[in-house]
């Protein structure tokens, strides 16, 4: 079943294209890795799937529907930004607050919401830090806090923007273990990506944009010249004219 479709999505600013003409289909239980240099779209392509902006023309469906509303069934983590948002808060508190979308705003918790948290604070590494501020947490560890915000609402497709952008090793590695959960469970993610890291074996599709325009789609390309060099080891994608990374 395809999860997201876009069929020749164009996206302007300002008189300035964006996106062009660009198509791509991901289907449940995959992990695509949208890939591209800074300015290259490949943020504008995500947030224009969530409908955060407007298309200038082409389609975009979401579970089989062109008028999809039941944004419960998404997780979305933009990027990154403080999870406290300066409210004061627990992280258990930031992380309930992605089950209102499901549960409604005026419901109270319920024994399985609380579950939900639990899971989800578990998944990131992070139950021993349930009842701290989450104003006290490292960078990291608040980037952590709102994956397990997504991953409590219990959602059929994760999106990520640039997730592990400024993450410490650790964080890294704790988000990859709770990625790989949460696909194994049935789930799809879609994520920005400028290094891939840690996440590299999980991902079953990589999509590399340039200038608004898809220009590779399939494998994880591998890295040559000084990206190959010992302790170099992410993937960091530039333009195709780097024919020695990114292949013919």
């Amino acid at each position: 079943m395809s999860i997201v479709e876009v069929k020749n999505a164009v996206v302007g600013y300002d008189e300035r294209i964006v996106l062009r003409d660009v198509s791509l289909t991901v289907t449940r239980g995959e992990v695509v890795a949208i890939l591209g240099a800074n300015g290259s779209g490949k943020s504008t392509l995500i947030r224009s799937i969530l409908r955060l902006v407007p298309l200038s023309a082409g389609e975009i469906t979401l579970f089989g529907d062109k008028r999809f509303k039941s944004w419960e069934r998404i997780g979305y983590v933009p990027q990154r930004i403080g999870a406290g948002a300066g409210v004061p808060a627990t992280v258990a508190e930031v992380i309930g607050s992605g089950l209102v979308a499901r549960r409604g705003i005026l419901r109270p918790p319920r024994a399985a919401d609380r579950a939900a948290v639990a899971t989800a604070l578990a998944a990131v590494g992070l139950s021993d830090r349930a009842g701290d501020p989450v104003t006290s947490l490292s960078g990291g560890q608040q980037q952590r806090t709102l994956i397990a915000r997504a991953l409590a609402g219990r959602p059929e497709l994760l999106i990520l923007d640039e997730p592990t952008a400024g993450v410490d090793a650790a964080s890294q590695a704790a988000f990859a273990g709770a990625l790989g959960e949460f696909v194994a469970g049935g789930g799809t993610v879609m994520l920005v990506a400028h290094e891939l890291g840690p996440l590299q074996p999980l991902i079953t599709r990589c999509v590399v944009v340039h200038h608004g325009e898809i220009a590779h789609e399939g494998g994880v390309p591998a890295p040559a010249g000084h990206h190959a060099d010992p302790g170099h080891d992410h993937v960091h994608p530039h333009a195709p004219a780097e024919q020695g990374m990114w292949g013919a």
